[in-house]
């Protein structure tokens, strides 16, 4: 009796210490392929590319000086009446003109006790806006502005509020384009990868899709834009 009674806890323990190695074997490789599972590779893709822009804004700044402040209200009524007959000449229609309301400083207010008497009092700043989406039309307006320079209109020009700003606002019709061609190249830098590696590219583990950014080509085409995005992916890898 005490015999058999061994030889079953002999057999019951053969059986536990398989059953435990088999487990451990099984973990193991688990553990193994889900290593290898974890295995990635991160890569960039970039899309850019070149569009004109669809809106330019051009404000046109000019000054006037005097010492009494009616004669100076129509100076700069005459003036402003040349610019907007300008530019109806060009091809500007009215709509696209915008008159603001004349900055007036009276100098004289400005003295703060120096006894330096100004010649004109009264100096004045006034816009003239243009906005356009026939940006041809408003670029050659652009180069000819001189002509009404010699018609003793003074012009400002570089500081910011007279700078000429063009605009793209097709974003949201290039994005899906742009898109795919940022993630195709990302996956085809991948591939590369995983070639060299001598692995075999995986499903996406993650992406990321970085802002996009809207440019001038260069200082010389600020109406040309560079859009630009860049994604990035990171896939599995396997052997």
């Amino acid at each position: 009796m005490q015999q058999s009674s061994k030889k079953s806890a002999f057999i019951l323990g053969s059986f536990i210490f398989f059953g435990l190695a088999a487990l451990g074997y099984l973990l193991g490789n688990a553990a193994i392929e889900y290593k290898l599972y974890d295995r990635s590779v991160t890569v960039k893709g970039l899309s850019e590319q070149e569009f004109d822009a669809d809106i330019v804004i051009w404000p046109i700044q000019f000054t006037s000086a005097g010492n009494d402040l009616e004669s100076l209200y129509n100076s700069i009524e005459t003036s402003t009446s040349k610019i907007k007959a300008f530019l109806g000449k060009k091809g500007i229609s009215a709509e696209e003109i915008t008159f603001a309301s004349p900055a007036i400083t009276d100098k004289s207010a400005q003295q703060y006790g120096n006894n330096f008497k100004p010649e004109f009092r009264y100096t004045s700043i006034q816009t003239v806006t243009v906005y356009s989406k026939d940006i041809k039309t408003v670029r050659s307006v652009l180069g000819s502005l001189s002509e009404l320079g010699k018609q003793g209109i003074v012009f400002t020009g570089g500081n910011y509020e007279s700078q000429t700003e063009y605009i793209f606002t097709r974003l949201n019709d290039v994005k899906p384009e742009m898109i795919e061609e940022a993630t195709r190249k990302a996956r085809e830098v991948a591939e590369k990868f995983a070639s060299d590696s001598q692995s075999l590219l995986g499903k996406i583990k993650r992406a990321s899709q970085g802002q996009f950014s809207i440019s001038a080509r260069d200082k010389n085409n600020p109406h040309i834009k560079k859009v630009r995005v860049v994604s990035t992916v990171e896939y599995y890898l396997s052997d």
